[in-house]
């Protein structure tokens, strides 16, 4: 890839899973950082300390969707009160293990969700959503 993302946010309860999702986007270099975050909570925090200008604003956002306390849905709903800024720029792929057919249903009725995948992460889903979204940078 000749231009990298700036930052990927991951939101994903599961230490490993983000774990493994953090090798498998550093392996193919598209991104200058990853972020990981184990709930809605924090992934909300670092987006408003990002619109503060504290921390990076990710170009991405992989969502999980069936977290304690705080989901995934209820993320989606706080973010859209976050600055028209990010809305925009920044995509947001729910990545998740269900197989629900209401929650793809569910996910694409939010206008600020990009795209629906299944886990685990893969080299190829990365580098598809980077080439669907990100054309300039591959």
């Amino acid at each position: 890839m000749s231009k990298k993302l700036d930052c990927i946010l991951l939101v994903d309860d599961s230490e490993a899973d983000n774990f493994l999702n953090q090798m498998t986007i550093n392996e193919i270099g598209c991104t200058k950082h990853v972020v990981a975050v184990e709930s809605a909570m924090e992934g909300l925090n670092y987006l408003k300390d990002s619109e503060s200008g504290v921390e990076r604003k990710p170009d991405l956002i992989m969502l999980d969707i069936n977290m304690p306390a705080v989901n995934g849905w209820e993320f989606i709903r706080e973010y859209q009160k976050l600055d028209n800024d990010f809305h925009g720029e920044t995509k947001i792929v729910v990545l998740t293990s269900s197989q629900n057919p209401k929650d793809i249903e569910r996910a694409f009725s939010f206008n600020e969700v990009s795209d629906f995948r299944n886990k685990p992460i893969t080299r190829e889903m990365i580098q598809d959503i980077v080439l669907q979204f990100f054309p300039d940078y591959v």
